[in-house]
């Protein structure tokens, strides 16, 4: 069983290209997960890999506080990347 931080049957080196790729998704994802706890509302519309987000109903004023926060300021690859792990539209 690989180490963590240590090649493993893939024989990635630690600090990979996919290894970063796979702890910025990570990072993503508890962006949006502590996003969607506070209260969030916003729901992303995933059309052709073209990421868009709705936002119908307010959010808890905690949610939309961690938004302008947390995630407002990312640049547009990182801010999709947390929105693709909101609920779809598709899911209501």
């Amino acid at each position: 069983m690989p180490i963590a931080g240590q090649p493993g049957n893939d024989d990635r080196p630690f600090g990979s290209p996919m290894e970063e790729h796979d702890m910025q998704t990570t990072r993503s994802k508890e962006l949006a997960d502590e996003y969607l706890r506070l209260g969030g509302k916003r729901l992303a519309k995933i059309d052709d890999n073209i990421v868009k987000i709705r936002h119908w109903d307010d959010d808890t004023p905690e949610a939309e506080a961690f938004w302008q926060k947390h995630i407002e300021p990312l640049d547009d690859k990182r801010r999709v990347e947390v929105e693709t792990h909101l609920p779809t539209i598709n899911d209501r």
